[in-house]
C-alpha cells in the first residue's frame, strides 16, 4: 500500500515525506517498512506496544467529544527523531526494541471498543504514519460501526495517503513543532514544507482540526516567530482552529534545556490572540485559567477544565450558553 516496486527488487515508499528507497531486507526511516523480495511490509501491524484509555483532552482535543474517554493505541517508530521527545521510547525504538506488544488486529480492536463504551479510537503516543497500514483498517471498520476516529500526527504524511486516511477520520490534532526550517532540520531531522501542506489538505477535506506548539525556550519561542506562525494559521487554516501552546519539560536529548516558563505560553497565546485566533489554550500546566475554552463572543467560559479534566461544558447546540455565540466544534 502506497510503494512502488523498483528494479533490483528495490521498493519506493510513498507514505511520507521521505520516500525511501529501500533495498531488499532493509526497513525504512521509520524502522517499520521492511521490504521483503521486493513487497513493502509493515512489521508492526497489529503489534501496538500502547494501549490505554485516556481522556480526548489528552490528545489534546479540546472541541471534539469534550470530556470523553477514547481508547489510544500506538505502536514502535516514527518518521521523525524529535530531540525532545517524550514517548522516544516508543518513538524512537524499532519493534524488536519494544519490552511488549499486543496481539489485536482490526477487529479486536473493534471489538474491545464496543465492549468499553467508548465513542472513539485515537491512534496516537508515536507517529500513526509508522503504522499507517494497521491504522487504515483499523478506521475502515470502525467506521462501519459507527466509531469515531481521530490520530494525532507531526503532519507529515503524504497527500495521497493523507487524503485516503481522512475519508474515515473524524478529527485530527497535528503537532506544528515550529515554524522555521532550520528548527525542523536541527531537532527533528525533518521538513516543515509537508507539515504545513498537510495541515492544509486536513482543512480543505473539512476534517475537525487542532493543533500543538510545544514551546521550547530557545528554540521556537521569539515573539517573531511566534507571530508568523499564528498569522499562517489564521490565513491558511482559518481563525477558528484551536491552537494549544503546550509547555515543554526536559526529556529525551534535550535534557538540559530548562521547562518552558509560564510567562511564556501566556505572551505566545497573547499574540495569537492578537493575531486573530479565536480558542487558544495553555497546556501542561495543571489549572491553569487558559486552560478552558472561552467564548469568543462574550468572553466568559464554555468550556471548564483542569488539566486533562472537564468541569462543565455551557455549549447548547453548538452555542454558547451565556450568549448564543456560535462555538465551532463537534460536541455530539
Amino acid at each position: 500500500m502506497f510503494y512502488h516496486a523498483l528494479d533490483g527488487n528495490r521498493v519506493e515508499c510513498k507514505l511520507c515525506f521521505r520516500q525511501c528507497v529501500i533495498l531488499s531486507g532493509a526497513r525504512g526511516f521509520c524502522r517499520n517498512r521492511e521490504n521483503r523480495g521486493g513487497r513493502l511490509i509493515n512489521i508492526v501491524y497489529g503489534l501496538p506496544s500502547a494501549v490505554h484509555v485516556e481522556p480526548i483532552e489528552k490528545e489534546p482535543m479540546h472541541h471534539f467529544l469534550p470530556g470523553s474517554d477514547v481508547l489510544c493505541i500506538g505502536t514502535a517508530g516514527c518518521n521523525f527523531r524529535c530531540k525532545f521527545c517524550h514517548n522516544w521510547h516508543l518513538s524512537q525504538r524499532s519493534l524488536e526494541g519494544m519490552l511488549f506488544t499486543y496481539e489485536l488486529p482490526p477487529e479486536i480492536v473493534v471489538a474491545e471498543v464496543k465492549k468499553l463504551g467508548v465513542p472513539g479510537i485515537s491512534f496516537t503516543y508515536n507517529e500513526p504514519t509508522a503504522f499507517y497500514e494497521y491504522m487504515y483498517d483499523v478506521a475502515r471498520l470502525a467506521r462501519a460501526n459507527g466509531i469515531r476516529i481521530i490520530f494525532h500526527s507531526n503532519g507529515a504524511m503524504a497527500i495521497e495517503p493523507l487524503q485516503t486516511l481522512l475519508t474515515y477520520t473524524d478529527a485530527v490534532t497535528i503537532d506544528l513543532k515550529a515554524f522555521s526550517e532550520r528548527f525542523y532540520r536541527e531537532i527533528c531531522q525533518a521538513e516543515l514544507a509537508p507539515v504545513l501542506l498537510g495541515l492544509k489538505t486536513i482543512k480543505t477535506a473539512g476534517i475537525w482540526l487542532e493543533i500543538v506548539n510545544l514551546v521550547i525556550p530557545g528554540q521556537n519561542d521569539t515573539p517573531q516567530e511566534v507571530r508568523e506562525m499564528t498569522a499562517w494559521i489564521k490565513d491558511e487554516l482559518g481563525p477558528e482552529v484551536p491552537l494549544h501552546f503546550s509547555r515543554f519539560f526536559p526529556n529525551y536529548r534535550m535534557t538540559d534545556v530548562i521547562p518552558t516558563p509560564v510567562s511564556t505560553l501566556e505572551s505566545c497565546r497573547k499574540i495569537a490572540m492578537e493575531e486573530g485566533l479565536k480558542y487558544v489554550s495553555v497546556g501542561n500546566v495543571p489549572g491553569h485559567r487558559y486552560n478552558s475554552t472561552f467564548c469568543p463572543g462574550c468572553g466568559k467560559v464554555v468550556i471548564r477544565r483542569h488539566h486533562f479534566t472537564v468541569r462543565y461544558v455551557k455549549i447548547d447546540a453548538g452555542a454558547c450558553r451565556h450568549c448564543g455565540h456560535l462555538i465551532r466544534g463537534v460536541w455530539q
